[in-house]
């Protein structure tokens, strides 16, 4: 064991029990689910953020690899009242700073409070606060991190192969695998391109669906998923996931902002506007869709506090969804959503629609 410290950004300086040592930085925020530690540690969408688990005993039925979610854990640090040690084992394994014995109900609260903020951690037999705060200093805001799809993207084409005739191109901004293997278990065969891909590596592939995937950070960083988006609008289906979203609605004339403290966890229940029926739902995200623009239509909302989980233009094809209806962790009310997709290859034509919006 050794000593922790968090520095965090309205001045406080929080002491812990070390479980993994080292020094970082990141955005600090929590999550509110009670299982599925190893899919959130595995989340490219926590890059460069320290989450912290509300729920106060995170190990309890082990560590699996199947249950990844990438090759990698993404936080900067990890955060809870107490760890296992085999989760502290694996943690020591990927090198991120681990901490316990705190109280994550005051942190949770204090951020609910005044919003998701910089923390500075420092963990070592011989970390002071002083270790801590230094980090503080050089921790950068979230949107500051222009180049974050860099670090969670597929340096090249990958492929999964469906049993059908559909094809997907999936634009990787920090995409969850389950998300591939939710289109593949419905016979999609699915092309994974890296974030920054170009207009002309996507027409090669013919793909019937554009899906933009899930990430971290400010959707106005994603320039180059962004120029897709607007290059294929009206010509291909359209879909997208939690940043997906952000993305699409940007490139399509709406705007985005950063939300408090986000939705993190595996409870946010979702009303469709259309029947009424509400779900409940994954979340992981900082940043929001504060208005959709003429082009797209808002198609169900969170209960809690009204803003866009769900968007959609029958006339461009488009489909889209805040949350993870993947649903790894958390409930599969919305694995249909997947369904939905590629239903919009069956009315399509083979895919290919005439172009409604200006160029």
């Amino acid at each position: 064991m050794s000593d922790a410290y968090l520095a965090l950004e309205d001045g406080r300086v929080v002491e812990a029990r070390g479980r993994v040592p080292g020094r970082t930085r990141g955005e600090l925020v929590f999550t509110t689910a009670y299982t599925g530690y190893e899919e959130s540690l595995t989340d490219p969408s926590y890059e460069e953020q320290v989450l912290t688990f509300s729920y106060p005993l995170i190990g309890n039925y082990g560590v699996r690899a199947e249950r990844f979610e990438s090759d990698r854990v993404h936080p900067r640090a990890a955060v809870a009242r107490e760890f296992t040690d085999e989760v502290v084992e694996w943690l020591a394994e990927e090198d991120v700073p681990a901490v316990d014995h705190l109280d994550t109900r005051d942190l949770v609260t204090s951020i609910r409070e005044e919003g998701a903020m910089k923390v500075g951690i420092a963990v070592g037999e011989d970390a002071t606060p002083e270790d801590a705060k230094e980090e503080l200093s050089k921790c950068k805001g979230m949107s500051d991190h222009v180049d974050i799809g860099a670090q969670v993207t597929t340096p090249e084409l990958t492929t999964f192969e469906g049993d059908g005739d559909t094809t997907v191109a999936l634009v990787d901004c920090g995409a969850k695998q389950s998300i591939a293997d939710s289109l593949v278990d419905r016979g999609a065969t699915v092309h994974v391109l890296p974030y920054d891909a170009t207009a002309e590596d996507v027409s090669e592939l013919e793909p019937d669906v554009l899906f933009i995937s899930n990430g971290p950070g400010d959707p106005k960083n994603y320039t180059a998923t962004r120029e897709l988006v607007e290059e294929f609008a009206g010509d291909i289906p359209l879909a997208g996931i939690c940043l997906g979203q952000q993305i699409v609605a940007s490139a399509l004339g709406g705007t985005t902002e950063k939300m408090a403290f986000g939705h993190r966890g595996v409870n946010q229940p979702v009303r469709d506007l259309q029947t009424g029926k509400v779900v409940m739902t994954t979340q992981n995200h900082g940043y929001t869709v504060a208005d959709p623009g003429e082009h797209l239509d808002v198609t169900q909302v969170n209960v809690n506090d009204d803003t866009a989980e769900g968007l959609a233009s029958e006339e461009l094809s488009v489909i889209t969804r805040q949350y993870h209806p993947e649903a790894h962790p958390g409930p599969h009310d919305s694995l249909g959503f997947f369904d939905d997709v590629l239903a919009m290859t069956e009315s399509e034509g083979n895919g290919r629609k005439r172009r409604v919006i200006a160029d």
